[in-house]
């Protein structure tokens, strides 16, 4: 669910780019001055922190009123929580964002699969193996999944094959994992933008088409539409492509606004009201951040709690809910609970982000440094003077 910095993938243009006929001209300098480039980077810092609460929007869903519904609170919640279920939404447009400014820097679709895995697996194998502990520890028994269950989960083709999450939230992974292949495969094996646009028009009018007549798909069609073609949140992914291109071009073109609208306005049928109008609201939020008119979020905690954020999503659900349980099985107040539990989240979180997460990264790049070859390095450093 969580990217690397987005803020350490700007791209500042120092050319004055005009915008063409029926393009939407953003009133984003991006001219190369120290003060432009600092608003840059905070623009996207920005992204970081939304993250951070996006997840932290989920955690607290899950710990009062879906652990509720579940198993039932000796206290009642805000209401307001109820809407952190669609946090997982900002998270699929911040992926369209990053994942495909991350492809347009990645030559090939090795590279990208690779760098994919690298960012994804270490901390998710972790955090498998800390769930599963866990559950068959501290419970909830309804939770538990076997071995082998455990271990499907590794490939995120779990769900596929028939085997159960060993994390309910995990299944927000297995459709960032089908999204990284299809973009994938667009992306590389159309090469152009002009090519990819009419395979994303068709996948919106798939995924109207899904949601309208959800309950009328026919037994054929249920797996390719609900799971490999995700029509519920394929929209959500392709908006964060499109405002991407709005942010890196400074301007999108007739065809991109109009492709851009269908995108944002799918929540409107896929989702019941109210929560559709708050994953509205989520695009506006988005857009305000990438805009520049956020940069107030970019404070050190939330940026914190956004880098943190994937490994949060991997350990805080079933984890937590065996807190919880325990907790009310020694007498205590089930707010402490809650509290007891969002405070282990954080801190196994914090663990598996600085004991692995990072240094899987950074091993990666390292690797990827060590394999880069004068031939395949840019002119500019191939041409650079001895030092």
């Amino acid at each position: 669910m969580n990217e690397t910095s987005v803020a350490g993938k700007a791209i500042v243009y120092s050319g004055d780019r005009r915008p063409g006929t029926g393009g939407l001209n953003y009133r984003l300098t991006l001219k190369g001055t120290r003060h432009t480039m600092h608003d840059a980077r905070n623009r996207l810092t920005a992204l970081d922190a939304l993250r951070g609460l996006a997840a932290l929007a989920v955690v607290l869903f899950h710990y009062l009123p879906y652990y509720h519904q579940l198993y039932g609170h000796s206290f009642s919640s805000p209401g307001i929580l109820d809407f952190g279920r669609y946090g997982v939404h900002l998270f699929f447009m911040l992926s369209g964002f990053v994942i495909f400014m991350t492809l347009e820097r990645t030559r090939t679709s090795g590279q990208f699969a690779l760098a994919r895995a690298f960012r994804l697996l270490p901390a998710l194998w972790a955090g498998i193996a800390l769930t599963y502990l866990a559950v068959h520890w501290l419970g909830p028994t309804d939770r538990t999944v076997s071995f082998e269950a455990a271990l499907m989960n590794l490939t995120l083709m779990h769900e596929y094959l028939g085997y159960p999450h060993v994390d309910g939230a995990y299944w927000s992974l297995v459709i960032e994992a089908t999204y990284y292949v299809w973009i994938a495969l667009l992306f590389y094996g159309l090469g152009d933008w002009r090519r990819v646009r009419p395979a994303l028009w068709l996948w919106v009018a798939i995924s109207y088409a899904g949601v309208i007549w959800w309950k009328a798909i026919p037994d054929a069609l249920d797996f390719l539409l609900k799971d490999l073609l995700f029509v519920r949140y394929a929209p959500l992914f392709i908006s964060g492509m499109l405002i991407y291109r709005a942010y890196r071009d400074r301007r999108l073109p007739a065809i991109d606004i109009a492709l851009l609208a269908l995108s944002i306005g799918h929540c409107l049928v896929a989702y019941k009201a109210p929560f559709n109008i708050f994953v509205l609201a989520c695009y506006g939020i988005f857009a305000l951040a990438v805009a520049g008119y956020l940069n107030v979020l970019s404070r050190p905690s939330l940026l914190w709690l956004g880098s943190i954020s994937y490994t949060l999503y991997l350990v805080h659900q079933n984890i937590g809910y065996g807190l919880i349980d325990l907790t009310y099985q020694a007498g205590l107040p089930g707010q402490l609970g809650v509290i007891l539990a969002l405070a282990a989240a954080i801190a196994l979180a914090a663990v598996l982000h600085y004991g692995i997460e990072k240094p899987a990264l950074a091993y990666f790049r390292q690797w990827r440094a060590n394999r880069a070859t004068p031939a395949t390095l840019p002119v500019s450093a191939t041409e650079r003077p001895q030092e």
